[in-house]
C-alpha cells in the first residue's frame, strides 16, 4: 500500500473537513509572536555587528595606544641621554 493509499484510508476513518486543515495551517504566527520574533532578530543583528566591531576596532585601538605610549618613551629616553 502506497503513501497516499495510506493517507486515504486514514482520511476516511476520521472525517475532517478539507476546510478546517487549511484554518489550522494558515496561522502560524500570531501577530506578537511575529512581533517577538523581528525583536528577537533585531537583537541577535544588533548583538552580532556590536561583537564585530569590538573585536575589529579594540585591539587596533589597545595597539595604537601601546605604540604611541612606547614613542613617547623612547623620546624622553632619547632626550634625556641628550641632556647628559
Amino acid at each position: 500500500m502506497n503513501k497516499l493509499a495510506a493517507f486515504f484510508v486514514v482520511f476516511q476513518k476520521n472525517p475532517v473537513s478539507l476546510n478546517r486543515i487549511i484554518k489550522s495551517r494558515a496561522v502560524m504566527f500570531e501577530f506578537d509572536q511575529y512581533l517577538g520574533f523581528l525583536a528577537f532578530l533585531i537583537i541577535l543583528t544588533i548583538g552580532f555587528w556590536l561583537m564585530i566591531f569590538l573585536m575589529a576596532i579594540l585591539p587596533y585601538w589597545i595597539g595604537g595606544s601601546l605604540y604611541e605610549n612606547w614613542k613617547l618613551k623612547r623620546e624622553a629616553k632619547k632626550k634625556e641621554q641628550e641632556e647628559a
